[in-house]
């Protein structure tokens, strides 16, 4: 059974615990943090793919491209995830820019075999069901893929990641870019799930819906919703469409755009 944690906004570190409503969320642009045994996990979204998690055993960097200044104002990454080698997803040069020079990386293959040599030097590559960790992080690798037939050549089957984060007891799913495929409708005890809707790309927001639905996270963010055409998916509209005990959240990649 999952453990429900508390949801505390920017305003917690003030001593002031704040339960916005979505809509209030989404404009108040805040860090959203959610309490482990051991401290808390602070979400820091970016734009559209990319999102920072500040946790009490490090800071952990998802798909980060871009300008490398976006992140300026953040911990440097001990730990960095890439899902697959789309260039919203990962980018070579932001990579350099960010990473330390120990810093380790969790890809899949595809992109390890096109990381610089540096950077392969402290990859870890792990395909779909595969585990492994980082200091006291594990990590599962689930598929993401698409299903519908004329997608099926933006991201087929067995090659991309999505992730489970386990941090501190706290259970994080990134999807990565994919359809509702059946790997994810069957994940269990997910505190935080980082879902993904951007049509033709990925799915729709029913689709997402639905597949939140089936899981049924604690809280869930829709993210890898705008593009450089301003996006085809409204998180509000995804949110209408959440049943059960799932707080939807929105975080600043709203007013973001996907990085060229």
């Amino acid at each position: 059974m999952t453990t429900r944690r508390t949801f505390l906004t920017g305003a917690a570190a003030l001593g002031t615990t704040t339960l916005l409503p979505f809509r209030l969320h989404a404009a108040a642009h805040a860090a959203d943090a959610f309490m482990t045994a051991n401290g808390q996990v602070t979400v820091h979204p970016i734009a559209h793919a990319s999102f920072v998690m500040e946790t009490p055993v490090g800071t952990i960097h998802v798909d980060p491209v871009g300008d490398a200044g976006d992140y300026a104002d953040l911990p440097a990454p001990d730990l960095i995830l890439i899902t697959h080698e789309h260039g919203d997803h990962y980018n070579a040069d932001t990579l350099a820019a960010l990473a330390g020079d120990a810093t380790p990386l969790i890809v899949n293959p595809a992109v390890y075999d096109m990381l610089p040599a540096d950077l392969q030097a402290r990859a870890t590559s792990i395909s779909n069901g595969e585990s492994t960790s980082a200091g006291d992080v594990m990590i599962d690798a689930i598929p993401a893929y698409n299903t519908t037939e004329e997608r099926l050549n933006f991201h087929p089957q067995g090659r991309d990641n999505g992730y489970v984060v386990t941090v501190d007891g706290l259970r994080v799913y990134i999807s990565g870019d994919t359809e509702d495929i059946p790997e994810m409708r069957s994940l269990e005890n997910i505190d935080v799930a980082f879902v993904c809707m951007n049509l033709p790309f990925t799915m729709g927001m029913e689709a997402a819906a639905s597949a939140v639905n089936a899981f049924a996270p604690t809280y869930v963010y829709p993210y890898h919703y705008r593009g450089r055409d301003n996006g085809t998916q409204d998180p509000r509209d995804f949110a209408e469409l959440v049943t059960g005990q799932t707080e939807v959240k929105i975080g600043n990649w709203y007013d973001g755009v996907m990085p060229s």
